[in-house]
């Protein structure tokens, strides 16, 4: 079988692997405008939450290089480098129209010479090898296409020594308030899309691609098989999402 006749899922679509990067494109250059605001109401506001818990994981170290993939409007690079004195985040993704909106951000007016703006590939980064001190991605991993190339390439750009965090959602390890959490996805995030941002069909993809991530064991092995140790995870807020973490050693 040939690269262009391999399939992925694109939530709960079965694809071409060669069109869901552009299908996903689609989905994030709609929903740009709105993001920030539609994190809030999804998430009832803990979205804010869960990132402080992740930075306070962490624990960003003054003069720092940050790579902070699927970065969008900016959230953890600004986290980051409100904590960490003197250090530096780049902040990639593959929608320009996302870094669009970081860029018109009041922090980023404020941090613009510690930040840069990148369009780029996770599964193909434009950086050379051990780069960084910090590659984060939130709530990006999911949109990939291939999770383990992305995972590979994470551990290319990383510094000896190096940490990964990624924040990504999960599955709740009870199965009641499994689907419970479900008939608040499927029912109501869609409808919120459609009252706030204007496009139902992009927050279904959003809540079907949740549904088909790994759980966070699963997840962890594909972290260590890229290379990383002492990898673990912290459920949050009953494992609606979760924190893992890797290191280059």
């Amino acid at each position: 079988m040939t690269d262009d006749q391999k399939t992925t899922h694109f939530g709960f679509q079965t694809v071409n692997e060669a069109e869901k990067a552009g299908m996903v494109h689609g989905v994030f250059t709609r929903v740009a405008s709105k993001y920030d605001v539609m994190n809030d109401a999804m998430s009832l506001g803990i979205h804010r939450i869960w990132k402080d818990a992740m930075m306070d994981w962490l624990a960003p170290r003054p003069g720092t290089k940050l790579l902070d993939v699927a970065g969008g409007t900016g959230d953890v690079s600004f986290r980051y480098l409100k904590r960490a004195p003197g250090a530096h985040a780049t902040v990639l993704d593959m929608t320009e129209s996302m870094l669009v909106e970081g860029r018109q951000r009041a922090e980023a007016d404020s941090m613009a010479d510690r930040l840069d703006w990148v369009v780029g590939d996770a599964m193909a980064l434009p950086f050379k090898a051990n780069t960084f001190d910090v590659y984060t991605i939130s709530f990006g991993i999911r949109n990939v296409t291939r999770v383990q190339d992305a995972l590979n390439e994470a551990f290319r750009v990383l510094r000896p020594g190096g940490r990964l965090m990624v924040l990504e959602f999960s599955q709740i390890p009870n199965d009641l308030m499994q689907k419970a959490y479900d008939l608040y996805s499927f029912n109501l995030i869609p409808v919120m899309g459609q009252v706030i941002a204007g496009d139902r069909d992009s927050y279904q993809y959003l809540v079907e691609s949740i549904r088909k991530f790994p759980d966070q064991e699963t997840f962890a092995g594909m972290i260590r098989q890229a290379g990383f140790g002492q990898v673990k995870y912290r459920n949050l807020t009953m494992g609606i999402a979760a924190l893992h973490s890797g290191w280059k050693i």
